[in-house]
C-alpha cells in the first residue's frame, strides 16, 4: 500500500484509472479479433469536420474498418481528405455514398441540426448506420430518427454516446451498482474549456454553416454539444432519467454578438429525490470536466476514460482489496485509486494523473463495438436508438430552460415513441 500526495487541479484534471474487487482495467480486457471468414466493413463517413476527421483517424486503428468514402460540402474538407485518407474516394452529396452497393456502413458526423433527413436516408438505403450525439437538434427530429432505427430491421443503430462502450467505464459502473457508494445523494459535474467555439471563414455563408452551435435556432447549446456525454453518465449509472430542470445561461466572456450563452448551470431532478447539478464554459479552463457521484458511503470522482477515486466514509466498512490499493492523499482526504495495476504503476513510478498509453479512447471502443456488430450482431448496441432518444430529449429541454432560464418538466412521453 501506497500514498502519495496529489495536487488539487492535478487531482481533478487527471484522475486515477479503474478497478476493484472483481474489476478489470481495460487494457486486460481481451477484445475478440476480426473473424478471418468475414470481409472488411467498408465505411462511409459523412461531415469531415473535426469530427468527421477524429473518427477517421480512429477508424484506421480498429479491426475489421476501412474507410473507402469521405463526403463533405466544402471543398477544402475534401481536399484535406485526400490527404488524410488518399484511398477514399471523395464526395460532395452524401447519396453517392448511400448509392454505392460496397459502402455496408456509414458515420454521420454531420452538425446535429443535419442528422435527421441523412440517417433517414441512409437506413432506407439499407446501410447500418453510426450517428454522432446528440441524436437532433429537435424532439421531432430526434423521434423521426428513433422511430426509423426501431423499424429498420436487420440494420445497425448506434448513437455516439461513447462512454456506453467504454469498458473503463462500464466497469466502474459496475462497480458503484454494487452498492460501493452507498445510497446516492447527490451529483454534479462540469464541463470548462477557453475558446469561443466561433469559426471564421472568407466566405459569409461558409461563416454561418461553420457557427452552428452559436445559432439559437439550430443548437442545442453546451450542455447538448458539449456536456451531453458526461450527462449520460449520471443517467446510465443511476439507472433513472430526470424528471424536471432547472436552467441559468449567460454570456459572460464571449461579448461579440452572440444569443447563445457561453456560461450554463443546470439542476437536473431525479424521481429518487437526487439532484445534479452541470455547469458548463467557454469562459474558464479551470478543472476542465469531470463528475462526481456522493453517496452514504463513499463518493467518486469520475475522469476520462473511466479514471476514478473513491473517497470513503468514516463510517463505512472496508472492503478486503482496499488493503492492496493505492492510496493518493488529496489534501485532509484519501482517495483510493480505483486502479487494478496500480501497485505496478506506481513500482514503475508512473503518475496516475497521467493516460495510460495502453488504454484505448472511448471513441475506439465505441468504433470497435459498432465494427463487431457487423461480424457478431446484429445485436442492439450500448447507445442504441432509445438511449439516443433519452439523451437528445434531455439535452433539449435543458437548453431550453437555460435559454428561457427557468424550470421545466421533461414529460416521460419525451423518451419514448407513440
Amino acid at each position: 500500500m501506497t500514498k502519495k500526495t496529489v495536487s488539487r487541479r492535478a487531482f481533478l484534471m487527471g484522475g486515477a484509472a479503474l478497478s476493484g474487487a472483481g474489476l478489470v482495467r481495460a487494457a486486460n480486457i481481451k477484445t475478440r479479433p476480426w473473424p478471418g471468414n468475414r470481409d472488411d466493413v467498408h465505411c462511409g463517413i459523412i461531415g469531415y469536420g473535426p469530427q468527421g476527421r477524429e473518427i477517421t483517424a480512429t477508424l484506421a486503428r480498429v479491426p475489421g474498418a476501412v474507410v473507402s468514402a469521405i463526403c463533405d460540402t466544402y471543398a477544402p474538407m475534401l481536399r484535406r481528405a485526400q490527404r488524410d485518407a488518399p484511398d477514399a474516394t471523395r464526395h460532395a452529396d452524401y447519396r453517392e455514398i448511400l448509392d454505392n452497393p460496397d459502402i455496408q456502413a456509414v458515420i454521420v458526423a454531420t452538425p446535429t441540426h443535419l442528422h435527421r433527413d441523412i440517417v433517414l436516408d441512409s437506413l432506407e438505403a439499407g446501410k447500418n448506420v453510426y450517428c454522432e450525439a446528440p441524436m437532433a437538434s429537435s424532439i421531432d427530429a430526434a423521434k423521426s430518427i428513433a422511430r426509423a432505427a426501431r423499424d429498420a430491421s436487420g440494420q445497425i443503430f448506434q448513437v455516439g454516446q461513447i462512454y456506453r462502450s467504454n469498458p473503463q467505464h462500464r466497469s466502474v459502473f459496475q462497480f458503484m451498482r454494487s452498492g460501493a457508494i452507498g445510497r446516492p445523494a447527490m451529483a454534479r459535474g462540469q464541463w470548462h474549456a477557453k475558446e469561443s467555439w466561433r469559426r471564421a471563414s472568407p466566405n459569409a455563408e461558409r461563416v454561418r454553416e461553420l457557427n452552428w452551435r452559436l445559432d439559437p435556432e439550430l443548437t442545442t447549446g453546451l450542455i447538448g454539444e458539449a456536456a451531453l456525454l458526461q450527462m449520460d453518465v449520471t443517467y446510465w449509472v443511476l439507472d433513472e432519467l430526470p424528471t424536471a430542470v432547472h436552467g441559468f445561461g449567460q454570456i459572460m466572456g464571449w461579448n461579440d454578438g452572440r444569443e447563445v450563452p457561453d456560461t450554463v448551470q443546470a439542476v437536473f431532478e431525479f424521481p429518487s429525490g437526487l439532484h445534479m447539478l452541470f455547469d458548463a464554459t467557454l469562459v474558464s479552463s479551470y478543472e476542465e470536466a469531470y463528475e462526481v457521484y456522493m453517496g452514504s458511503e463513499s463518493t467518486i470522482v469520475f475522469r476520462d476514460r473511466g479514471k476514478a477515486w473513491m473517497f470513503k466514509e468514516v463510517d463505512s466498512l472496508m472492503l478486503g482489496w482496499e488493503v492492496y490499493a493505492r492510496k493518493d492523499r488529496f489534501y485532509k482526504e484519501t482517495g483510493i485509486a480505483l486502479l487494478a495495476n496500480a501497485t505496478q504503476l506506481d513500482a514503475q513510478n508512473v503518475d496516475p494523473t497521467e493516460d495510460d498509453p495502453n488504454v484505448e479512447t472511448p471513441l475506439w471502443y465505441a468504433m470497435q463495438e459498432f465494427m463487431d456488430n457487423h461480424a457478431f450482431g446484429p445485436y442492439p448496441p450500448a447507445a442504441n436508438w432509445e438511449r439516443g432518444l433519452e439523451a437528445a430529449a434531455i439535452a433539449i429541454t435543458a437548453n431550453q430552460a437555460i435559454m428561457e432560464r427557468t424550470h421545466k418538466e421533461i414529460s416521460p412521453s419525451l423518451y419514448t415513441l407513440d
